[in-house]
């Protein structure tokens, strides 16, 4: 079977998108895919973290795991996006290190490999789309093969987002991944680490 390289790089500040992100990275490794899952560097200052409690406590929960580099990138066939609505948009953490990979980006090296998103907000109709949808401009100047889920599989109908994956953590920031969400993250990985496979076969075969 070809490898396949995976990268969930995301950013999360009290931990709903790092839950999303663990799933796609267990759902890739199930696929029979490589993965790198790497948060981002977190941006706000200590005093506005510690504010929150939440917030706090998931950054030291996370503090000894890695952070994403550009070579996570780069290493990867698949690369998975992951990032909290901030009105509307990619929150400014997962912002700055996409806008920091303009050297890779002119070598040529961000093209031709797959991309898909996901994403979480606190309310219904809080953004979800048009954060996934903003996080795909860039990836029409990476050159960069969207992989959306559409509605590729009956999952996807009691989900309802064929842009992606999100999630609606509720009036208290704290509704856990349930079985729509899982099985629409699971559905996310495997079509992208299979879209990739076939992309790799005809590339060797071509």
């Amino acid at each position: 079977m070809t490898s396949v390289n995976v990268s969930v790089i995301y950013y999360s500040s009290t931990g709903t998108t790092q839950d999303m992100a663990e799933r796609l990275s267990q759902a890739a490794e199930k696929a029979g895919a490589e993965v790198r899952r790497r948060h981002v560097a977190e941006l706000a200052p200590d005093e506005v973290v510690e504010q929150v409690g939440e917030w706090a406590q998931h950054r030291a929960d996370i503090q000894d795991e890695p952070t994403a580099t550009p070579d996570d990138v780069v290493w990867a066939d698949v690369v998975l996006f992951g990032s909290p609505t901030r009105f509307g948009n990619v929150a400014s953490q997962l912002k700055q290190f996409i806008d920091m990979l303009g050297p890779q980006w002119g070598e040529g090296l961000l093209a031709d490999k797959v991309y898909a998103g996901f994403t979480s907000t606190q309310t219904k109709r809080g953004g979800q789309e048009s954060t996934l949808l903003a996080l795909y401009n860039t990836i029409h100047h990476f050159g960069g093969l969207i992989v959306s889920p559409g509605y590729t599989d009956p999952v996807k109908f009691a989900d309802g987002n064929p842009y992606g994956v999100s999630h609606v953590t509720g009036p208290n920031n704290d509704a856990p991944l349930e079985d729509p969400e899982l099985a629409a993250l699971d559905h996310l990985a495997e079509r992208a680490v299979d879209v990739a496979r076939r992309l790799k076969v005809g590339s060797e075969t071509g």
